[in-house]
């Protein structure tokens, strides 16, 4: 059982975080403006990329020359939204941060790997340009999010 100090320090710590991030909702969630307007929660914006992906792989991966290409754009692209899911089990700030800098790795090769498919293979190009677009997205929040949470330097 925590002590009534460990507690405190805790819900502390737990407001100061909650605080500093400016794009935190009151449920905890992180939500950001999709270009098209309302606020959406990065988690699930990462998961509905990852099911577009496995579907896209599903359609496309009828070679089996193709398999090691596609099992890679598979695992980076779940690994993106699987790493932020993780990050809110996080035991602290640190971790926190780098479960995102995980995302973002994931998120960047990814981008290679749909680069790769669109260049090298016969693909649909509006369906491969729609994945890359909303990659960089995905990039490009997570990596705000890791600028602004080392700017607030407290781990």
């Amino acid at each position: 059982m925590k002590s009534q100090k460990a507690k405190v320090k805790s819900q502390n710590y737990r407001a100061k975080v909650k605080n500093k991030i400016e794009r935190v909702s009151e449920d905890g969630n992180f939500n950001y403006p999709s270009k098209a307007g309302p606020r959406v929660d990065l988690r699930e914006r990462a998961y509905k990329f990852s099911v577009d992906i496995v579907r896209f792989v599903s359609e496309n991966n009828k070679e089996r020359i193709f398999n090691p290409i596609f099992d890679q754009l598979l695992r980076s692209a779940t690994s993106v939204g699987a790493n932020l899911v993780e990050a809110r089990a996080s035991s602290s700030r640190r971790e926190f941060v780098k479960f995102y800098e995980i995302s973002l790795k994931s998120a960047n090769e990814t981008k290679y790997w749909l680069r790769l498919i669109k260049d090298a293979l016969t693909v649909q190009e509006k369906r491969v340009n729609d994945l890359m677009n909303e990659a960089v997205e995905l990039s490009n929040i997570i990596a705000s999010c890791i600028i602004s949470l080392k700017k607030k330097r407290e781990f």
